[in-house]
């Protein structure tokens, strides 16, 4: 795989520097998204209520993860601007406290998680069995959670760095092994006995302590100047406090962002009961698939920002964003015209034995989706611009706004005040798809022509010196 140096992220080709650097983040996204895939199909051999069992907790671990955002953002944001500025030494000390603060913030909600499980379950599934199902799957799962959000916070050090490769090998490790382990743990192959969702969770936690191996493998190792060095390590107040403050804010939005997704997974029980349930997540699964080269080209471009502005050049990170926001517009577009030509093949892949009302709601969500996929694409890239300048709060502003003020009232008074069932679920998502990405869009370009970026590089310029 051609690799990108930090010369050419603040001085060459940028639509070059942009794509090579996304590339092996696109591949990541694509393994990550192939496990839930994988995760789906084998789960979707022990029924209808299992996929609903895995779709509840599908947006209660996204909400979790809130606390790994916190820290990858922060980390890769600041690591990228010092070493922008030429502050290998900062970049190693942020690197290491970025990892110790996601050991310790992981190992406390896992408690706090594990301890709630079922309870929080309850509030959302009114289904015994369901919800039953849903409590063993995630109590198995937060096992792991330590294991993901440390190793998070290093690929994100080497992302920041401008090693886009090294997560990716971390994250095909524990995929890998997450996907080989599947169908021994899920049904029962060979010695192992059937343990159904728990064997999807438990797969996923041992994928992850691989995962995390490789990752403190390579760190301590040493790549291309990345590493713990003995001034890398301690315990800086100071260090934590300016991870905590660059990565607070995304981490606020994308909780209050998956917070709306927990009650739309409580409404859509409500108004869907299984079927709808099975729908929404089948929809999420294949959704999250058209999502990768977006999500790979905004991780690019946060690093792409942060260091041009670390290295003082605003008009070049400017560029990156309106650069990056139209390739994943014009991407996730075409990515979409799969899911609008055969839905009902996407469906019975994942969902062999499908009762018809909910294989007629999935085709129905699959079909709305793709209309704003475009959307999403260029949002990515937006919050992505803010985020490299620091301007994390912009980015939570549009997060609370998109699904708060626009996808919660939709949904909410969609089903239950005109009597449109779930359905009024899938067009809010649609809706609040557009009106985030035309907000963002709309805000950045007022605010560079302000002298946002202009700003953010004297304050990167001035902390390095």
């Amino acid at each position: 795989m051609v690799n990108v140096s930090r010369e050419e992220i603040t001085d060459g080709a940028l639509v070059r520097s942009l794509l090579l650097l996304a590339a092996p983040l696109v591949a990541q996204n694509l393994v990550q998204v192939a496990q839930q895939v994988i995760d789906t199909f084998w789960v979707g051999r022990l029924g209808e209520n299992a996929v609903a069992a895995v779709g509840v907790n599908f947006p209660v671990i996204a909400f979790i993860y809130s606390a790994t955002v916190v820290v990858n953002t922060g980390t890769q944001v600041v690591v990228s601007q010092r070493v922008g500025g030429d502050d290998a030494a900062g970049g190693r000390r942020t690197a290491f406290h970025g990892a110790t603060l996601a050991l310790f913030g992981a190992i406390a909600c896992a408690i706090l998680v594990s301890v709630g499980a079922e309870t929080l379950v309850e509030l959302l599934v009114d289904d015994d069995a369901v919800a039953a199902l849903a409590t063993t799957y995630l109590v198995t799962y937060m096992f792991g959670f330590p294991f993901s959000m440390t190793s998070d916070a290093l690929e994100f050090s080497f992302i920041g760095w401008g090693d886009s490769r090294a997560a990716l090998y971390i994250n095909l490790t524990a995929i890998g092994v997450n996907v080989a382990l599947d169908p021994f743990l899920i049904l029962g192959w060979g010695p192992f006995a059937e343990m159904g969702v728990r064997g999807a969770a438990l797969a996923t936690v041992i994928g992850y302590a691989a995962g995390l191996l490789l990752a403190l493998g390579m760190i301590l190792r040493g790549r291309d100047g990345l590493t713990f060095t003995e001034n890398a390590v301690g315990f800086d107040v100071e260090e934590y406090r300016e991870v905590l403050e660059v990565g607070l804010p995304t981490g606020a939005q994308r909780a209050v962002s998956q917070l709306v997704r927990v009650l739309i997974i409580a409404l859509v029980s409500a108004v869907g009961g299984a079927a709808g349930l099975a729908a929404y997540t089948v929809g999420a699964r294949i959704a999250s698939v058209a999502f990768i080269p977006a999500q790979g080209l905004s991780g690019a471009a946060q690093s792409v920002v942060g260091q041009n502005l670390g290295a003082d050049n605003p008009g070049r990170a400017r560029r990156a964003t309106w650069v990056s926001a139209g390739i994943a517009a014009v991407g996730l577009t075409l990515a979409g015209v799969v899911q609008w030509v055969a839905p009902e093949l996407l469906v019975n892949f994942f969902v062999a034995d499908i009762s018809q009302r909910a294989l007629g709601l999935s085709v129905d969500y699959l079909k709305i989706l793709v209309l704003g996929y475009w959307a999403i694409g260029a949002t990515y890239a937006f919050n992505a611009g803010f985020n490299g300048a620091r301007r994390t709060k912009v980015s939570m502003v549009v997060g609370l706004l998109k699904y708060w003020a626009v996808r919660l009232p939709i949904a909410a008074v969609g089903a239950f005040w005109f009597d449109f069932d779930v359905h009024a679920v899938f067009w809010a998502v649609t809706i609040s798809n557009v009106a985030g990405a035309v907000g963002a869009g709309l805000y950045y370009y007022y605010t560079t022509n302000n002298g946002m970026l202009e700003r953010a590089a004297e304050k990167a310029t001035a902390a390095a010196d």
